[in-house]
């Protein structure tokens, strides 16, 4: 069985992907991008700004795709990064295995973990923490509940309207306008 994954070249650190619940501002074609079963996040450590300890080309860490999402804006960026993207983990597994980044030019490629050497079957998953992003902090608060109505994680809503409407999750978009 053939495993399709998005392979990454980051500069960022582990904790900091989980953070942010995937890897973040990619362009890429997200179509393409929604493909892949993985993520294999690979280290930049020449990067100036570098967070990471792990030897440079190495894979550090690998994720399942829950989803590929739109950026949003951040702090030092106010603005949505355009043609900017984040895939999300639904699970992570730890990893050690040099030189698997091969020194191409751009920093997204694809390819399939049997290609890489790696066996997702023999990994050590882990579910992710819930993402914490800075604007979590600045939200509003939640309207007022409705009798009998709960708040949805995204994933829970897309489950929903994929069984409404008898479709696959992956075929659900949901656009929030605030």
């Amino acid at each position: 069985m053939s495993h399709q994954a998005a392979v990454v070249f980051t500069a960022k650190s582990t904790e900091r992907i989980l953070r942010e619940g995937g890897t973040s501002s990619w362009r890429l074609d997200r179509s393409h991008a929604r493909l892949c079963g993985y993520v294999v996040c690979t280290r930049n450590a020449k990067a100036d700004w570098a967070e990471g300890t792990q030897p440079h080309h190495s894979a550090f860490l690998i994720g399942k795709v829950r989803d590929v999402v739109p950026c949003l804006p951040t702090p030092e960026n106010n603005e949505s990064p355009k043609n900017r993207y984040l895939i999300q983990f639904s699970e992570f597994a730890r990893v050690n295995i040099p030189n698997v980044w091969k020194g191409d030019r751009n920093p997204v490629k694809y390819a399939t973990l049997e290609k890489l050497g790696i066996d997702p079957s023999k990994l050590n998953w882990e579910a992710m923490p819930e993402p914490v992003t800075s604007s979590a902090m600045d939200a509003p608060s939640p309207a007022p509940e409705s009798p009998g109505v709960q708040p949805l994680t995204m994933a829970e809503a897309k489950k929903g309207l994929a069984m409404t409407f008898n479709v696959a999750p992956e075929a659900i978009e949901i656009v929030i306008r605030g």
